[in-house]
């Protein structure tokens, strides 16, 4: 029997199951399986997050009509964790995401995501490994932005953590000691209204973490990153379909100035800034994240 990660509520309309893609089992949250399966809105989590980070914005959506998929992404919590920094890289992420979408036999796709999930979501939308209606990006540059931030102190400073994360097992042994203190002191102190981050929740997220090989697997991510540079190669950058973007402006993690540009790759380009709120955007503030993506969403949405 699978260990889920976390338990939704019972009367939160979300339910957990595994789907099999790309040779991966997914740890799947799901909401909205009276609506259409032809409209899939998937949601994908960041570093060190799990699919729980959308816990409050999967019943809105399902709400707007959309089945909802909110996967754990490969080496997170009950999902398969292949082994070695190759099976990290950008290409087999999007991979995994096309496959999922395949899966569910949806028409319309939109795409929803923050941090880690939003790179991802960059990648998948500018090579247009599938067809997608809509892309809702929260705290992550377009790749062109990215790197032109990189080249200044004003993001180098903030993005120490890259760095550290490609030595080998020492950023493992360092985020897993004290019962994971680094992941919990990750939500809690990078947050402005800490309230929003109970004990509870962040034991879900250390329990995860502390699972084992999943420390090793997330910091993959940054490692094969770093290595190939796979994010900053993206083609012309071009995204064709409607991006709404939201953006915590007290992100401790990346400026404000990675928001800036944007809308020279984006043919449709809708930018939401929140003053005091940082890079756990949705999480911190979902009642305002919620009433933008409605907003958005409109009547047809």
């Amino acid at each position: 029997m699978t260990q889920w990660s976390w338990q939704p509520p019972s009367d939160s309309g979300i339910t957990l199951r595994v789907q099999h893609a790309n040779g991966i089992d997914f740890e799947l949250a799901e909401a909205g399986l009276q609506n259409s399966p032809d409209r899939l809105a998937i949601c994908l989590h960041g570093f060190p997050e799990l699919n729980i980070s959308w816990r409050d914005q999967m019943p809105l959506l399902a709400a707007h009509g959309w089945r909802v998929w909110a996967p754990n992404l490969r080496g997170y919590g009950a999902t398969t964790r292949p082994e070695g920094v190759d099976a990290y890289h950008i290409d087999r992420l999007v991979e995994d995401i096309g496959a999922l979408i395949d899966a569910s036999g949806a028409r319309e796709v939109m795409i929803v995501a923050h941090d880690w999930g939003a790179i991802i979501a960059w990648t998948f939308a500018i090579r247009r490994v599938r067809p997608i209606a809509r892309l809702v990006i929260m705290n992550v540059p377009h790749p062109y932005v990215f790197r032109r931030e990189l080249k200044l102190w004003r993001q180098r400073r903030p993005s120490w953590y890259i760095y550290f994360f490609q030595l080998p097992w020492l950023p493992e042994w360092f985020m897993a000691r004290n019962n994971a203190r680094f992941i919990r002191a990750a939500f809690k102190n990078m947050a402005v209204d800490k309230s929003r981050f109970p004990r509870a929740l962040l034991d879900i997220y250390a329990a995860a973490a502390l699972r084992p090989g999943a420390l090793t697997a997330m910091v993959n991510y940054y490692r094969s990153m770093a290595r190939t540079g796979s994010y900053f190669n993206a083609g012309t950058g071009k995204v064709d379909v409607p991006v709404l973007m939201i953006w915590g402006e007290e992100d401790a993690a990346l400026n404000i100035h990675c928001v800036d540009g944007t809308e020279d790759y984006c043919a449709d380009f809708r930018l939401e800034r929140l003053p005091g709120v940082s890079h756990w955007v949705q999480q911190e503030a979902p009642e305002k994240v919620n009433a933008i993506l409605a907003d958005w969403l409109g009547s047809d949405g």
